[in-house]
């Protein structure tokens, strides 16, 4: 119940966040703008609308999630308002999980409301949507909820400014993992390419969550893939949230 209360409170405060709501109708004209790029390609404006829609979807909530994750602890700390709190019979991880549930139930009804817009202008255009888009939402949606949980990780542990430069340079490294470990010859055998490898597996592999193409071409999704990238981002959040609450344990305030 009190990581309820905290979720239900973190959510209605960032509900009032101004930020959220630029972010929502910069990803609402990137949907109904996409038609304009459908032009350029005869026959393909449904395909595009598609793909810019999904990536609409991906962008625009990661933005969300980095701008409002990175700073529900430490504007706690800065507010001095969680001295109030942990006064109070809670555990520290209470409020950790607290704090992401109730930016997880933001996340939740930005992805469905993005969707929506998206599901009816591609009907609008004459288009149509099967299961495998859907499917994508859900895996964009998993995606938010991992990066989630590393904003709520930098956020007990440094300033906002510097855990969203933190946590975007690792959604763009998260995409494109296959560069540390697909290395030109002259990498072969040295420091770089064992320090490459490290970070390979370390990074989370955010392709993983990617059907974007598979859905923009209505092609149905590799048997078990979701299933798999589900179980992937639940292991790798939960251990992201699992360090946020050492670390905000450990934390002196």
């Amino acid at each position: 119940m009190r990581i309820l209360a905290v979720a239900q409170n973190t959510f209605r405060e960032a509900v009032r966040d101004k930020v959220l709501y630029v972010l929502l109708f910069f990803a609402s004209v990137t949907i109904f703008g996409s038609k304009a790029l459908g032009w350029i390609s005869i026959g393909q404006d449904i395909k595009i609308v598609k793909d810019l829609s999904l990536a609409s979807v991906s962008v625009f909530g990661v933005l969300i999630a980095i701008f409002v994750g990175t700073s529900l602890v430490y504007k706690e700390i800065d507010k001095r308002t969680i001295y109030t709190i942990i006064c109070r019979p809670m555990h520290r991880y209470e409020l950790i999980l607290g704090k992401y549930l109730g930016l997880a139930m933001l996340l939740a009804v930005v992805t469905v409301t993005m969707a929506a817009v998206a599901t009816g202008y591609i009907l609008l255009l004459g288009g149509s949507v099967n299961a495998t888009f859907y499917c994508a939402v859900l895996l964009i949606y998993w995606q938010l909820l991992l990066i989630t949980a590393f904003a709520v990780l930098l956020s007990s542990l440094t300033s906002p400014i510097l855990g969203a430069i933190i946590v975007f340079m690792v959604f763009v490294a998260g995409h494109a993992t296959g560069i540390f470990i697909n290395l030109p010859p002259q990498f072969q055998g040295t420091i770089s390419e064992k320090v490459l490898r490290w970070v390979y597996y370390i990074l989370p592999n955010l392709s993983n969550f990617d059907l974007s193409s598979q859905a923009a071409n209505s092609i149905a999704a590799p048997p078990g893939f979701v299933g798999w990238a589900l179980l992937y981002g639940t292991v790798y959040t939960a251990l992201l949230l699992a360090l946020a609450s050492i670390a905000f344990e450990d934390k002196d305030v």
